[in-house]
């Protein structure tokens, strides 16, 4: 019962989330140089001079200077009390596009 092994509680209770509920300030920055990374990729495929969908779905996106910070760090969800939740709860975040929002959320 005493020593290494001894139950804690969240050893008994299983996984426990360690996710911040808000992001920090150095969380924040990774995701806008990440933003500001795409934005740049997404204008050298267009200077290239190549033509397909999926360009032409990205250059509809907004730019990372053109989003509000609601936007950047934030992402609709029907099941959260004010209709957003921090955009680092969605599972695979750092791969998605989660530039756009329904319209009035």
């Amino acid at each position: 019962m005493f020593g290494a092994f001894r139950p804690t509680q969240p050893s008994m209770v299983g996984l426990l989330w360690k996710t911040p509920w808000k992001l920090s300030r150095t969380r924040k920055a990774n995701v806008r140089a990440r933003l500001k990374q795409v934005d740049s990729v997404i204008e050298a495929v267009r200077e290239s001079g190549v033509q397909c969908a999926a360009l032409t779905k990205a250059l509809e996106l907004p730019k990372e200077h053109e989003m509000p910070p609601r936007d950047k760090y934030t992402v609709f969800s029907r099941r959260a009390k004010g209709y957003r939740k921090g955009i680092h709860k969605v599972p695979k975040w750092t791969r998605l596009t989660l530039r756009t929002n329904p319209k009035g959320f």
